[in-house]
């Protein structure tokens, strides 16, 4: 039943009609305002004539809900996409955690409001000075993205429920932003670290970062690792899943991509370590009793449960601090791998296929220094095969 309330010259009229998945009822609304010099008996008769029509629209499914809040919405979605949607739990807690500065910004404002303007002035700001805590500048390039992602992945549901009808982020523009240079250990260093690692480092954290310096594996996927991973017949590991928090917990998952499924050979003497680490953990299980969590990773709690994601920064920055080394985190010696890969050589495609990248041109983009150093150093090679005469030396 259509309820009116008079509003000063006009009336809204009120339906109701449906649930939300919030559970509260969903309301539409409509104003209607008299034209001038209308008497009240006209005024009574157009309203209730307004109002009937309006109660048919929304009962039909003619009238759509367009007086939404954008975080009314943008809640409404996340709630579908937790239960239903395709994207994978890392990307969805990545975009949950950009919610936050989009809801400042336009979770406030009405959904068929928002303009391109207003969305392209809320990533201009995210680029300003103080945005971002840790660097005291704005926010990355990759960073505004994933703000613009939550943004458009909203309006896309928006214009799929008949909210709205076009897309307002699709001519919105990020902010190149200069890149952070990455800190990694140079040779030196790095074997600095490997000789400490080898000689004080306890057996559990000694496995873990010689596989992510030897193989370039990426946290997730070392974390990840099980024994039925490990082929030892012939030297192989396998990338099956990622471990990953969210939820308050660890979980197991897919990894980044298809690509990121692949199967690296590793050095004999990597291997001979993995054997003495698997020895190890079976003593530590001895010792555990019934207390030990079945499980066959190879990176756990001291009694089974999977190890926390920040546990192996924690413990490297410590490391690095105790042995008067660089502190870098665990992905710069995934780059380091990759650096390494590149100066001996190793052309794009199986740089690319080792790191487990999808496209070569995500190697490219992000070695993109390593490659053109590599390509100068072939230029040269082909120089000094050649003993050409100097001009000088012509004419004389």
């Amino acid at each position: 039943m259509a309820t009116v309330e008079k509003r000063g010259n006009s009336y809204r009229i009120t339906v109701s009609n449906g649930y939300g998945v919030d559970g509260k009822q969903k309301k539409y609304y409509k104003t209607y305002k008299p034209t001038p010099n209308m008497t009240q008996r006209q005024i009574e008769k157009e309203l209730t004539r307004v109002k009937v029509l309006f109660e048919e629209e929304v009962k039909s499914g003619k009238y759509t809900e367009r007086i939404v809040k954008f975080q009314v919405l943008a809640e409404e979605w996340f709630t579908n996409e937790e239960k239903y949607g395709s994207l994978k739990p890392r990307s969805l807690q990545r975009l949950r955690g950009c919610s936050q500065r989009v809801y400042e910004a336009i979770g406030h404002l009405y959904i068929h409001k928002i303009t391109t303007r207003t969305i392209q002035q809320f990533i201009y700001n995210l680029a300003e000075n103080g945005i971002n805590k840790r660097t005291g500048g704005g926010l990355s390039t990759k960073s505004q993205k994933h703000h613009l992602n939550l943004i458009s992945n909203v309006f896309k549901y928006a214009i799929k429920c008949g909210i709205v009808t076009d897309n307002p982020c699709r001519n919105v523009e990020v902010v190149n932003m200069p890149k952070e240079e990455r800190k990694m250990f140079t040779i030196e260093e790095a074997q600095r670290f490997l000789n400490a690692l080898m000689t004080k480092a306890p057996p559990k954290y000694k496995m873990f970062f010689l596989l992510a310096v030897y193989g370039g594996f990426r946290k997730g996927e070392i974390l990840g690792f099980e024994w039925k991973d490990i082929d030892f017949n012939n030297d192989v590991i396998t990338v099956n899943r990622i471990s990953l928090y969210y939820d308050g917990k660890m979980n197991v998952g897919t990894p980044k991509s298809e690509k990121s499924k692949r199967c690296v050979t590793m050095s004999n003497n990597i291997m001979v370590e993995l054997k003495r680490y698997k020895s190890y953990q079976a003593q530590e299980i001895l010792k555990v009793g019934d207390k030990w969590q079945s499980t066959d990773r190879l990176f756990t709690t001291w009694n089974g449960e999977p190890m926390n994601g920040n546990t192996p920064l924690t413990w490297l920055h410590r490391f690095c601090k105790e042995n008067n080394l660089p502190q870098v985190n665990v992905h710069s010696l995934r780059h380091l791998y990759a650096s390494i890969l590149i100066s001996n050589g190793t052309d794009v495609r199986t740089t690319a296929d080792l790191l487990g990248h999808e496209q070569t041109s995500t190697t490219l983009d992000i070695y993109a220094q390593s490659f053109a150093k590599q390509r100068a150093k072939a230029n040269l090679a082909v120089a000094n095969s050649f003993n050409l005469i100097n001009s000088t030396e012509k004419m004389a």
